[in-house]
């Protein structure tokens, strides 16, 4: 059922879900309506990640995921492209999403910051490179250069390292594939050869979650230090840690190390922290029906997505955490239904709780007449 908005039955679930008293079609129009405002897109994702970017301090990691949302049975939707699922792990159609989540080492808490959609299709389309390469400059931008940045091995890119080693100041750890050459004592040596060979004194047990069930590894891990052969003015280190398979894995990174059990671990760790924080990457296309958004231009598909990551923003940063909304908090919990209870990661469940209580909150916009005179307004989001 598509409209001249170019929207099918997609934003029919919130318009019935609001109960105005007004016609579905009209809610529909003024929805979509909304939704195509140019600016809009833009906005949005300022306005968390600079809120976002005051939680983040020095050593706080800012995450790097290139993700997708894949769109089995779309056909008609704009500039579709082909992507790689991640989920099924074959080539579909759909579009690329360069999300960037704040988190402290260690911790399964997040702070959404970007969650930005593009097309290798659209018109103002240059390079997946140039797509990450200026999430990177908004974020830095944004934090004033604080944190660390953590790549994945998509990360291991010469096109990212010229944009990372720009600036002096800027922090990072990207994990390599291993065929990379660097440069060791003046000389160029395979990435892979150059861990297989590191001596690795240091020796810790960690506990990780495979397909819901637990798997202890024991690692050991040591140093390098190396240099980029295109850049050579900077000393760079590479941390290897062996016990997770057959080869080693292998993290460069700008941070200075040494013979010290606690500087090395603190990497290794701050890596880990990536693969804890994935589950909740997910759960910012999951719990929202990302990838069963059905709108067919991609500006309003781009709209679309911030305001994902504005409510993802408020799940994991404001619920819980701020006095004021303690009681909402309880309420949001005491609200999902979750058979075995509310697990350690609650995000899921917060999720389908903010659901919960909007659904018993009123119909459609309240004016501020039909609020008694101590309720008057609604929440801001992001309102101190």
């Amino acid at each position: 059922m598509a409209s001249k908005h170019g929207v099918q039955f997609g934003l029919s679930e919130v318009a019935r879900s609001l109960e105005e008293s007004i016609s579905l079609k009209k809610v529909i129009e003024r929805l979509s309506g909304n939704l195509a405002r140019r600016s809009l897109a833009q906005a949005i994702g300022e306005a968390v990640l600079n809120e976002g970017a005051v939680k983040v301090n020095e050593d706080t990691l800012l995450i790097v995921d290139p993700t997708d949302i894949t769109k089995k049975y779309a056909t008609k939707m704009e500039y579709l492209a082909q992507v790689r699922d991640g989920s099924d792990k074959v080539l579909g159609r759909g579009y690329w999403v360069n999300t960037v989540v704040g988190s402290e080492v260690g911790s399964s808490e997040i702070t959404p910051m970007v969650h930005q959609l593009y097309s290798q299709n659209a018109q103002n389309f240059v390079s997946e490179n140039q797509e990450i390469i200026d999430a990177v400059r908004r974020v830095s931008e944004a934090t004033d250069g604080r944190g660390i940045f953590v790549f994945d091995r998509g990360g291991d890119r010469n096109e990212l390292y010229h944009e990372l080693l720009g600036d002096p100041l800027r922090r990072f750890i990207v994990r390599q594939r291993g065929d990379r050459h660097l440069l060791y004592r003046g000389k160029p040596c395979e990435t892979l050869s150059l861990a297989q060979n590191c001596t690795t004194p240091y020796g810790e047990t960690v506990i990780k979650e495979e397909d819901g069930t637990e798997k202890a590894y024991v690692l050991h891990f040591g140093f390098r230090p190396v240099c980029l052969p295109a850049h050579p003015e900077r000393n760079l280190s590479l941390v290897v840690v062996k016990g997770f398979g057959q080869q080693p894995l292998m993290l460069l990174t700008t941070e200075p190390m040494r013979r010290c059990r606690n500087t090395l671990w603190w990497i290794v760790s701050a890596y880990m922290t990536r693969w804890r924080i994935e589950e909740t990457i997910r759960f910012i296309k999951q719990s929202y029906d990302l990838e069963d958004v059905r709108v067919l231009t991609y500006q309003r598909l781009q709209a679309i997505c911030a305001l994902v990551l504005a409510a993802s923003f408020f799940a994991a940063v404001y619920v819980g955490t701020r006095a004021k909304m303690e009681i909402l908090a309880f309420h949001v919990l005491k609200a999902a239904k979750r058979i075995f209870g509310i697990p350690d990661f609650r995000y899921y469940a917060l999720a389908d709780g903010i659901k919960e209580v909007l659904s018993k909150a009123g119909k459609g916009i309240l004016g501020a007449k039909a609020m008694p005179p101590s309720h008057i307004g609604q929440f801001t989001l992001f309102s101190s």
